[in-house]
């Protein structure tokens, strides 16, 4: 037997080399195995995943107006800044997108109104004729007063009225006089309920007297229908708001007889003010009694 005789043991060969080649490919065939086994496993997975997978999208991608939305995405478009939910990824799936929250506008603040500033106080005065016969009844709507039907110091008033009308004396003696030229006639009086044809009023002599009367105010425009005259004298009167400003005078003269008037004054006064009425003796023509007298006041 030489050197270059060849052992065999069996049906494989025995030599170095032919082991080695022999080893690699068995290793070959191991990776194949491998390989096909991982592919089919891989095909599982994605046989398992692949409804609930993602199609692969650009960052920022839009899906063109009318197309269906792939499974898995909110309706709308998806676009670039819009909100993600975070976290591991599954490579090959996209990260699935979290509908955004609604907002809620807020509510709008409503300002209060302003409240409207309280009209300005205002006065004015003027004449009128007396009518033959006064209905204090129709004419003092809110209140009225009549002076003098039985005695000085009777005093006739609305029933159930506001009482804005309040006497508040003045100087000299009253006196009762029933000559007045003009009548008056109620049919809510109290203490008495009805009169007509009443020709009665009260009166003060002597310069510097009178009669001091006042009108309460509530921030509403009012008017004061004021019924009054003179004999032998001549009158002034004074009005004016206790909340200040000028006084508006008028002023009545009759040297020889009687005279009588209707002062209509409007005002307005805050609640709480009042109208200041003064009708006083400002000059006598009689040296026994020239005087200012009073018969009626009205509110409306």
């Amino acid at each position: 037997m030489n050197d270059q005789e060849t052992w065999r043991i069996g049906p494989g060969p025995t030599t170095r080399i032919a082991q080695r080649r022999e080893a690699r490919r068995r290793q070959r065939r191991r990776w194949a195995i491998e390989a096909v086994a991982g592919l089919a496993c891989l095909a599982v997975l994605v046989t398992y995943l692949g409804p609930d997978s993602d199609p692969p999208s650009e960052p920022g991608a839009v899906l063109p107006a009318g197309a269906p939305n792939p499974a898995g995405y909110p309706t709308g478009a998806v676009g670039a800044g819009d909100p993600v939910e975070t976290g591991i990824v599954t490579p090959g799936l996209q990260p699935r997108e979290r509908t955004p929250p609604p907002t809620v506008a807020p509510s709008p603040t409503v300002a209060p109104a302003a409240a409207s500033p309280p009209a300005a106080p205002t006065l004015s005065v003027s004449r009128a004729e007396v009518p033959a016969e006064v209905d204090l009844t129709g004419l003092g709507t809110r209140d009225w007063v009549h002076w003098g039907l039985q005695r000085p110091e009777t005093l006739v008033r609305r029933s159930g009225g506001t009482g804005e009308i309040r006497d508040e004396g003045g100087r000299g003696a009253r006196d009762r006089y029933d000559t007045n030229p003009e009548l008056f006639g109620w049919r809510n009086g109290s203490p008495v309920p009805a009169a007509a044809d009443v020709a009665t009023g009260v009166f003060v002599c002597g310069a510097g007297n009178g009669f001091a009367l006042a009108v309460t105010g509530n921030g509403d425009l009012r008017t004061v229908h004021l019924f009054a005259g003179l004999w032998m004298a001549r009158g002034r009167l004074d009005v004016r708001l206790s909340t200040g400003g000028p006084t508006s005078t008028l002023r009545l003269e009759d040297p020889h007889t009687t005279h009588t008037t209707q002062f209509v004054i409007r005002f307005r006064a805050p609640q709480g003010a009042k109208l200041l009425i003064r009708w006083t003796v400002e000059e006598t023509f009689n040296s026994s009694c020239g005087n200012v007298n009073l018969q009626a006041a009205a509110v409306r």
